[in-house]
């Protein structure tokens, strides 16, 4: 099976498939020179898809990146920043797109998110978004830790059809997206950006990097644990996986699962170990 590099969206532009995330970037657990070069480290070897937000260490992570992507062509970069839910309508939302762009140095985002839903109504939001993109500030938009009932509000919203992507946490430990959640998306054409693919490198599961299943799959293809939870994610074509690292060696690491196909036997035995839901499941944020 060959890995599909990108996923089209409705309007027929090119998303990358695999990038990196700065949650928990630039928060003062490594230093900014360590995180800055393990995003550079990232962009040299092909990695041209960055995920960050305006709440991310209060803005640090998008300067953070803005600092990291100095001297790259903007062209070939994938940028998707988000925006807190008080501030996605008319009084706030273009400041805070600027703010963002300002703290990124670039003059466009290639994908803006509303992080989660909030007070301000969707058709306010959605408004405000397509004029943003209109006006040139962004390529794209699309939503953040929306699940179905919400995504079908959306999409009923005049203008929420134009939703490029839907954000939300998902990895082999945690799969409640998938009973309705995915199939809907997948009827409608809307790509998932998993956030938390490698479960925080186990901290949200802390079984699931020494699950035996994981471990044998792993040892076979003579990668780590790591790898297989991306490469899981990564199984479906319309999936997007952005892990974070503050770590060169980590984010490369991290790339390999890019050339990791996992067997249909492999598939089985980790969904023996972590089934898929029967039920619907509230949707997961941490």
């Amino acid at each position: 099976m060959v890995f599909r590099r990108d996923v089209s969206l409705h309007d027929g532009s090119l998303m990358p498939r695999f990038g990196m995330g700065t949650w928990h970037l630039a928060e003062g657990r490594r230093s900014p020179a360590q995180e800055e070069a393990a995003l550079k480290a990232g962009l040299d070897a092909g990695i041209s898809l960055i995920d960050t937000a305006e709440m991310y260490a209060d803005g640090r992570a998008e300067s953070l990146v803005g600092r990291a992507i100095t001297g790259y062509d903007r062209s070939r970069l994938f940028l998707v920043s988000k925006v807190y839910p008080h501030n996605a309508g008319r009084r706030q939302l273009r400041r805070s797109l600027e703010a963002s762009l300002r703290r990124l140095g670039t003059d466009y985002l290639d994908m803006y998110l509303l992080h989660w839903r909030g007070s301000i109504p969707l058709a306010e939001t959605v408004d405000c978004m397509e004029r943003a993109k209109s006006d040139g500030l962004i390529r794209n938009w699309g939503v953040s830790n929306f699940d179905i009932d919400d995504m079908r509000e959306l999409f009923a919203t005049p203008g929420g059809d134009l939703c490029a992507v839907n954000q939300d946490l998902y990895h082999l430990g945690s799969r409640g997206v998938e009973f309705s959640l995915l199939p809907w998306m997948d009827a409608h054409g809307v790509p998932l950006m998993a956030y938390c693919p490698m479960a925080q490198a186990g901290r949200l599961n802390r079984r699931i990097l020494d699950d035996p299943a994981v471990r044998a799959v792993a040892s076979a293809h003579g990668v780590g644990p790591i790898q297989v939870l991306l490469a899981f994610v990564l199984r479906r074509d319309d999936t997007i996986a952005i892990p974070c690292s503050g770590d060169a060696r980590h984010v490369l690491d991290n790339l390999r699962a890019c050339d990791l196909a996992l067997s249909a036997d492999e598939l089985a035995a980790l969904d023996d170990a972590f089934p898929a839901p029967t039920s619907k499941e509230p949707l997961d944020m941490q």
